[in-house]
């Protein structure tokens, strides 16, 4: 198949598989049948999946196009401008569509009467500034509105980086407010619901962007070759959360060959289908793309997989409109006051045998975790192969840092963590203090490095934006000590003294920055003390001691405020529990206060015996390099050299080395 020919069919390929498919879906699942009460119609009925069905495509293709010309191309190359724009275009499909599912979802929802009368607008207008679901709605359509303007205006490096971000954060509220939401295990199935759409986007709009890009590309195989790493790791993403979110939806295997489970089995063979594909291109049909004769069974073979790609979408559009059996089961049943706020049982009492035993997994950073561990090995093993060494107590820690965040994000303090404070508390000083103190001992940063080979064409890979990530000014700024510091401390305030302490507890997108963001913080700022991994600037040892002091006082006054307060936190989430085990709320928020001025110093002391140990090794190094010159000077040159010792000391503490 000619490059232009499969250009122009490959689109139409992926759109007329999932539209049929889809209605096939909708037709065999019932998930377009009437209403019982207020039935709006079949347009509404039909036309609402079917929208949804182009906001998943138009996603995919604005994404996967995005993330092709980060790590494939360059700017001022003809393919680069041409994959933006593709993602112009899907963006504005992305906003039409959009609105439209806002559109037939108010009519579904409130079946009111269509017209062109002020009564109307207003009703609309009220669905979509006051219903959580007609404002996620709306903020997706605005996001998809900017992302087509940035796609179209600018198009440098820094401007298609941030359109990737943007991207993914357009998808954000639909899946916060998708189908997900009518499950009992809401936050397992959030997290899965998303790991799925944004994998699925860079694969499926990953392949259609080399469709599109194919003939304005002279060394076809690099490209491929790229792209197959990307796929495989979206096939990864996609195959795990699909499974969860087909668990989670099932709730048993007796529901396997209801309607919604033999949707079910519809995706996961064409998942089984893409699987091969894959496997083929990467083990003997990549190699063959330079020459025209022997590509051709490559490109029909692209041709088969944007058609089971665009059934996997239908399929996956319509399964959202089935009732999933765990929904019709947990229809008109009682729920306590812990099920209303966590969508979740309240659990037993927490006691010493269950802080090993008691697991609440949350897919998003056991996959995170699992991958860091993957990828790391990886890299030592790269090193060990051509004969580098990489010393085995920085693995150890950085697999430990790792497990941890496991046993925090998913362990026992994941399942009460929403129900006690001392709790919360805890895991908040893991993650801030213990977790990053492992992860920067790691020095993942110089293995990858090491372990990366540096690309000679222009483009940018991932060892590339690393390095860009590391000189730009944004990173000179937050990894100042005192800027991280600040970071640090401060947001430790803002947090429990702001609506993003509630928001994190019942929002679990709010649970994933909350859990990203004191992450991040706490790792630059123990990056500026005692890390090797290169960053702009670090203080000489004595003024890493003194910021440390100076964090570990502010912090140790935070336990203590936390300890002092006399009216219950977030009273109406920890005071309305029903908990009738373990400490009253405003108890165990004792408790969590001292757990913050107690269990967070621990970290902060390690960190100080690294510094002086740091130190004393730094001192002794220089003394060392004195006294084998020394053997080999007069005094007269001994003197002008210790002038010069001391000069690079001073320079190379300014530098931060």
């Amino acid at each position: 198949m000619k490059p232009r020919t499969l250009r122009a069919l490959g689109p139409v390929i992926l759109i007329v598989a999932a539209v049929v498919a889809i209605v096939i879906g909708l037709a065999y699942g019932q998930g377009a049948a009437p209403l019982d009460l207020g039935d709006p119609g079949p347009v509404a009925r039909w036309g609402l999946p079917i929208a949804k069905m182009f906001v998943n495509l138009s996603l995919a293709a604005a994404l996967g196009a995005l993330v092709m010309a980060l790590f494939s191309f360059k700017p001022g190359d003809r393919a680069y401008d041409v994959l933006l724009d593709t993602a112009s275009f899907a963006a504005g499909l992305l906003t039409v569509s959009a609105g439209t599912a806002a559109f037939f979802n108010f009519v579904l929802v409130f079946n009111p009467q269509v017209s062109l009368g002020p009564d109307f607008g207003q009703q609309l207008g009220r669905y979509l500034t006051d219903n959580p679901l007609g404002t996620a709605w709306l903020l997706t359509t605005i996001g998809a509105a900017a992302l087509t303007v940035l796609t179209f205006a600018w198009r440098s490096w820094l401007a298609t980086l941030f359109a990737a971000v943007l991207t993914v954060a357009v998808a954000m509220p639909m899946v916060t407010q998708g189908h997900a939401g009518d499950l009992a295990n809401h936050n397992l199935a959030v997290s899965s619901l998303g790991m799925h759409v944004i994998g699925a986007g860079v694969w499926v709009g990953g392949l259609l962007a080399i469709v599109i890009v194919r003939p304005h590309v002279k060394n076809i195989t690099t490209v491929l070759l790229r792209y197959s790493s990307l796929a495989l790791a979206a096939f990864v993403v996609v195959a795990l959360s699909g499974a969860v979110r087909a668990f989670t939806g099932l709730g048993d295997w007796q529901y396997l060959f209801s309607p919604y489970g033999v949707l079910v089995i519809a995706k996961v063979v064409a998942l089984l289908a893409l699987g091969v594909f894959g496997a083929m291109y990467r083990t003997k049909l990549i190699a063959k793309t330079d020459s025209a004769k022997t590509a051709a069974p490559f490109w029909g073979l692209v041709a088969l997989e944007l058609a089971v790609m665009g059934i996997a979408s239908g399929v996956a559009a319509a399964l959202a409109r089935t009732p999933s059996p765990v929904a019709l089961l947990s229809t008109g049943v009682s729920r306590t006051p812990a099920e209303r706020l966590t969508n979740a049982p309240l659990p037993p009492e927490l006691t010493i045998d269950r802080w090993f035993s008691e697991w609440n997994i949350d897919i998003l950073w056991l996959s995170f975790a699992v991958g860091g561990i993957v990828l790391y090995l990886m890299g030592v093993y790269r090193l060990h192969r051509r004969g580098d060494h990489w010393p085995i107590y920085r693995t150890v820690l950085w697999i430990l840092g790792m497990l941890l965040l496991i046993w925090v994000t998913s362990g026992p303090i994941n399942a009460y963590q929403a129900y006690l404070f001392s709790v919360h508390m805890m895991g908040h000083m893991l993650l801030a203090m213990a977790i990053p103190l492992c992860l920067v001992f790691g020095s993942a940063i110089t293995l990858l490095l090491r372990a990366v080979d540096k690309r000679r064409d222009g483009t940018r890979g991932v060892r590339e934006w690393v390095m860009w990530a590391i000189h730009s000014p944004y990173s000179k700024v937050i990894t100042h000590p005192i800027v991280a510091a600040a970071i640090f401390v401060g947001s430790l305030w803002l947090f429990y003294y702001t609506d993003l302490f509630r928001w994190a507890l019942y929002d679990h997108l709010g649970h994933i920055w909350m859990v990203a963001h004191f992450l991040i913080s706490g790792y630059l700022f123990v990056l500026t003390l005692v890390g090797i991994d290169p960053i702009p600037f670090r203080f000489p040892y004595a003024g890493r001691l003194i910021t440390l002091v100076a964090v570990a006082a502010m912090h140790a006054f935070f336990g203590m405020a936390i300890m002092m307060n006399e009216g219950l936190m977030a009273a109406e989430w920890y005071g309305s529990m029903g908990r009738t085990w373990g400490n009253t709320p405003m108890a165990d928020q004792y408790v969590g206060g001292g757990i913050a001025w107690s269990i967070g110093e621990i970290p902060t002391l390690i960190t100080g015996i690294v510094i002086a140990i740091q130190w004393s090794r730094s001192d002794e190094r220089l003394q060392r390099s004195r006294d084998r010159h020394a053997d080999r000077t007069g005094d007269a040159e001994l003197e002008e050299y210790n002038a010069k010792l001391a000069y690079m000391a001073e320079r190379d503490a300014a530098r931060g080395k």
